[in-house]
């Protein structure tokens, strides 16, 4: 753990706190409960290694029907779902803006950053109706298209003149029904969103966090996400490349103010953790975080999100494959539907359950890891390297849209995951 808590970012923080933040901290704990998987000591998951070829190959296939060629797979990134229902939303968008492409990769990064906030699974009745096209739709790509037609109408932005962006001042001042209203959600009974009020509260708290950290957002006295463009073209090196570990930085220690404390989550030496869960299998190790396993998926979702507008812009990004798979629920579904991941009692799929229980932590884990080994099959089966076809093209057009495909095959009406989650919005 040595080398990744020298990589963590500053900000003061301890050892444990800043090895936690690391993405080799994510793959190394995710991969110690593979491990106890495949000597099947866990209480959850028993793990069938066998059924790990069919799922690349489903996987292959989604893919092989769907793309002319493996060059032609996208990245796995919010800027995907504004493309939802065949409509070009972002392009009309910057032919609108008479800027240059540093400002509209910031305008850009606005929109990416309130709207990945905005992606928690939504859940099973939810439902956007997009006014002009009639185009209606759930869970993320309705998150996407309601995220974006908010950033549209100006609602995060404190400057009426200059409407497409998100500043800490119209952050905070967004009235308590803001999300309820702009994704037409109401009761339990018509449109329940989940979560939907924590979204808002997430929404006020990032306006918090860009006042908390200049160095990050802070450009000609305007506190924005998209200023990270700035911070980050400042941190390149000779060879006019960027670490994704700057990247990574900014996102972890930079939007830190915004993750709520409850629910279950962890708190170490003073700070809130975030996405960042205990399991008892994993050994003490005379810390208090020995046991502690971090995801930082929303983090992460984000981050994939942000090298698209990013790299848009002419910036180069190195150090890409630290990234992990995404540990929610379509690529955790895929497993537990197809067998990979066996349930070792009713009650994993029979009940709901917290983020906070070792189930769940279990589950996402376990995911994470074997993300990396379908996309080993995957690449040995199509040829690929790590850099022709990177893990975030496998998330794209692979494990979550297959995910999609099999829960679709288990229950038409809803799409529903195999396990139930209890989410506030800020996690799944």
């Amino acid at each position: 753990m040595a080398e990744a808590a020298a990589m963590a970012g500053p900000q003061g923080a301890s050892e444990g706190v800043a090895t936690l933040r690391t993405l080799q901290c994510v793959r190394e704990r995710c991969n110690a409960i593979l491990a106890l998987a495949k000597a099947d000591k866990l209480k959850h998951f028993k793990l069938n290694e066998a059924k790990i070829d069919a799922v690349a190959d489903f996987v292959k296939g989604l893919m092989d029907k769907d793309y002319p060629s493996y060059d032609a797979v996208p990245f796995h990134s919010r800027l995907r779902h504004f493309e939802a229902g065949g409509i070009d939303r972002v392009t009309p968008l910057t032919n609108s803006w008479a800027c240059g492409p540093m400002e509209e990769a910031r305008r850009l990064i606005d929109l990416v950053v309130v709207s990945v906030l905005l992606d928690a699974g939504a859940g099973n009745k939810w439902r956007y109706t997009e006014k002009g096209t009639n185009f209606k739709a759930g869970r993320s790509e309705g998150l996407g298209v309601a995220s974006f037609h908010m950033f549209y109408s100006g609602a995060f932005s404190s400057d009426v003149t200059n409407p497409h962006r998100a500043d800490a001042v119209g952050l905070q001042r967004l009235p308590d029904d803001a999300v309820r209203k702009a994704f037409q959600a109401t009761n339990e009974a018509a449109n329940p969103l989940v979560g939907c009020d924590g979204r808002t509260q997430v929404l006020k708290r990032l306006g918090s966090a860009l006042l908390q950290h200049p160095q990050y957002f802070e450009r000609e006295g305007l506190f924005r996400p998209g200023n990270m463009v700035d911070y980050l073209f400042a941190q390149a090196g000779e060879d006019g490349s960027v670490s994704l570990t700057s990247l990574w930085e900014v996102v972890m220690y930079g939007f830190e103010a915004m993750w709520p404390a409850d629910g279950g989550r962890v708190s170490l030496d003073g700070r809130s953790m975030g996405d960042v869960w205990k399991h008892s299998a994993l050994p003490e190790d005379g810390t208090n975080w020995g046991q502690l396993i971090p995801f930082h998926k929303l983090s992460q979702w984000l981050t994939f999100s942000l090298m698209e507008p990013l790299m848009r812009a002419g910036m180069k990004l190195k150090n890409t494959t630290l990234m992990t798979g995404l540990p929610e629920y379509r690529n955790g579904g895929l497993l537990v539907d197809m067998g990979v991941l066996e349930p070792q009692y009713p009650e994993v799929v029979s009940k709901p359950h917290t983020p906070d229980e070792e189930v769940i932590v279990e589950w996402r884990a376990l995911t994470v890891a074997l993300l990396d080994e379908i996309y080993a099959a995957l690449r040995a089966k199509i040829g690929q390297s790590e850099e022709e076809f990177p893990l975030v093209k496998m998330l794209e057009c692979g494990t979550w849209k297959a995910g999609r495909v099999v829960a679709q095959q288990r229950d038409p009406a809803t799409s529903a995951p195999p396990i139930q989650i209890i989410s506030d919005g800020t996690v799944f």
